[in-house]
C-alpha cells in the first residue's frame, strides 16, 4: 500500500532521466523505495510549505555501481495567495458528498500549479464503481478537477485447495460456442474445471486471505480445513479465481527475479458490483471484479489485466495520469493477461494467445474469436491514435508481444518489468519505448536491445 495519497503523479509533468543531485530535503517527501533487478528506485512527493503540490514529484534511479539519474516532475508554484483555506475541509466534504450521494472519506490540503497556484481541498469518495478524487477549491469552494482513480476495463503460510477455470473455459474446451447462460452451471463445464493448490494463506484465519492476496468480497468464503471447491453458479467460485490467480501471477514474478514488485497482499472483491466491468482503483490499491455477463472473475485473464495495472502502480505511483500513460496500462494490462496465458494455453486457431478475454467476451461480442482486444492489431503511432486509451494501448500491447516473441517469454517480462520501474506518471509511449530499450541493454546487451527496438519500430514508436 503506498502511503496516504496526495501522491505523486496525479497530472505530473513526466521528467526525463538526466544527471540527478540527492535532492534537497526541503520541499520534498520521500514516499516510496522500490528494489529492481537494476537497482534501486525512491520517489519523493514535492510540498510547498509543508503542503504537498498536486502533480509534483520526483523519483531517483540508483544502480547498482551507484550511478544516479532522476525523473524531475516538480511544478512551478507561483502566485499562490496564502496557504490559509477560507473553505473547512467539512464543507468541502459537504459540496462533494451532495453532487456524488456519498460522504469522502478525507479532506487533506494541496496546492494546484497553474497561473496563479491554488489552495485546495482533495477529497476521495468511494463508490461502487471506484473512487473519486476531488479537487475543490479552498477560496471559492469550486470544484477545479474531479475524476475516477479506477482504471478499468469497460504471517506464515498454509496451502489448501480450491477449483478454478485455468485461463477459462472458452480456451480449456476451445469451445467458443460456450454462453454464461445467466451464471448457470452445467455438464459442458465440467472438463474446463481444475483443482489446484491454493499457496500462502494465512494459516492463522480460514479465509482466502495470505501473503499475496486478500479477499475483502461482500460474504467471503471460509473453510476451516481449507477446502475452497466450488462451481460457477455459486460466489465463493470467483473468490477462488481471484485469489488463485493473483497468487500464482506473483509467485511467477518471483520466478523473474523481482521481489519488490507489489509484493505484498492485494485486496480483491467479485461480489457486489453488478456492472459487466472491473476496475484496479489505485486511490484504495483494490481490484474490484463485476458480475454482469460473464462474471469477470470467472476469466483469468481479466484478473490479469488488472493485477497489471496494481504492478505499475506499485512501481510508479500514480502511474497514469496522461492519455499516453493510461494507454500504456491498458497495453501493458492486456499483455499481462496474453502472457501469463502462454503458461497455461495452447496458441491455436480458436483461441489464440494475441486474443484478449475470450471467455469474458462472449457476453458482448458476435464474431469469433470473442475477443475484448487484441495484441497484435495493425495499429501504429501515432497515426491510429484515438484519445481513449483502451484502444491506444492495442499500440502498446502488439509491442511488448513483439519483444515476446523476439526475446521469449522469460526474457522479455524480465525486460518489461524492470523497465518500467524507470517510467513515470505521465510519461509518452515513445519515451517508454526508449527506457524499454535501454533495460533491455543493461540486462541482456546490444541483440537483444535491437530486438526489443525493431518490435517498437514496428509500431512507429521508435
Amino acid at each position: 500500500m503506498l502511503a496516504p495519497l496526495v501522491t505523486l503523479g496525479l497530472v505530473a509533468v513526466g521528467g526525463t532521466a538526466a544527471q540527478a543531485a540527492p535532492p534537497a530535503a526541503d520541499g520534498l517527501t520521500a514516499v516510496q523505495t522500490r528494489q529492481s533487478l537494476l537497482g534501486t528506485h525512491t520517489w519523493y512527493q514535492q510540498t510547498y510549505g509543508g503542503i504537498p503540490v498536486f502533480g509534483g514529484y520526483y523519483a531517483t534511479h540508483t544502480d547498482t555501481a551507484g550511478q544516479k539519474t532522476a525523473d524531475d516532475g516538480r511544478k512551478a508554484v507561483t502566485g499562490l495567495d496564502g496557504t490559509a483555506a477560507d473553505l473547512t475541509a467539512q464543507s468541502a466534504k459537504s459540496t462533494v458528498a451532495g453532487r456524488l450521494g456519498g460522504q469522502p472519506d478525507s479532506a487533506h490540503l494541496v496546492i494546484v500549479p497553474g497561473s496563479p497556484a491554488k489552495l485546495a481541498w482533495l477529497t476521495l469518495t468511494p463508490t461502487r464503481k471506484g473512487t473519486y478524487r476531488t479537487l475543490v477549491d479552498a477560496d471559492s469552494g469550486s470544484v477545479l478537477q474531479e475524476k475516477n482513480t479506477a482504471q478499468n476495463n469497460d504471517g506464515q503460510n498454509h496451502d489448501g485447495q480450491g477449483r478454478v477455470f485455468d485461463p477459462n473455459p472458452v480456451v480449456k474446451l476451445q469451445n467458443e460456442s460456450l454462453t454464461d447462460n445467466d451464471n448457470a452451471d452445467g455438464p459442458q463445464f465440467a472438463r474446463a474445471y481444475r483443482t489446484v493448490r491454493l499457496t500462502k494463506l494465512d494459516r492463522k484465519n480460514d479465509k482466502l486471505q495470505g501473503a499475496y492476496a486478500y479477499n475483502v468480497s461482500e460474504g467471503q468464503v471460509t473453510s476451516r480445513n481449507r477446502n475452497f471447491v466450488f462451481n460457477r453458479s455459486q460466489d465463493g467460485f470467483e473468490q477462488v479465481m481471484a485469489y488463485y490467480s493473483i497468487t500464482s501471477t506473483q509467485e511467477y514474478i518471483h520466478r523473474l527475479g523481482f521481489r519488490d514488485v507489489n509484493n505484498e497482499p492485494q485486496d480483491f472483491s467479485t461480489t457486489g458490483y453488478e456492472d459487466d466491468n472491473s476496475y484496479y482503483d489505485g486511490s484504495v490499491d483494490g481490484i474490484t471484479f463485476g458480475t454482469g455477463g460473464v462474471d469477470d472473475a470467472e476469466d483469468n485473464e481479466v484478473i490479469w489485466h488488472e493485477y497489471g495495472h496494481a504492478i505499475q502502480d506499485d512501481q510508479v505511483p500514480g502511474f497514469g495520469e496522461s492519455e499516453e500513460a493510461g494507454s500504456i496500462g491498458e497495453g501493458f494490462g492486456d499483455y499481462w493477461a496474453v502472457t501469463m496465458s502462454q503458461a497455461t494455453s495452447r496458441n491455436t486457431a480458436v483461441t489464440p494467445w494475441a486474443c484478449v478475454m475470450d471467455w469474458d467476451a462472449t457476453s458482448y461480442t458476435d464474431d469469433t474469436p470473442h475477443c475484448l482486444r487484441r495484441t497484435d492489431t495493425p495499429k501504429v503511432y501515432p497515426a491510429d491514435l484515438e484519445g481513449e486509451v483502451h484502444a491506444d494501448g492495442e499500440i502498446w500491447s502488439h509491442a511488448l508481444w513483439d519483444v515476446n516473441r523476439a526475446l521469449g517469454r522469460t526474457t522479455a517480462n524480465r525486460v518489461i518489468l524492470e523497465s518500467q520501474f524507470f517510467f513515470n506518471p505521465t510519461i509518452s509511449m515513445p519515451e517508454a519505448a526508449k527506457r524499454t530499450v535501454d533495460t533491455a541493454r543493461q540486462l541482456y546487451g546490444p541483440r537483444a536491445a535491437a530486438k526489443t527496438r525493431a518490435a517498437f519500430h514496428e509500431r512507429g514508436l521508435l
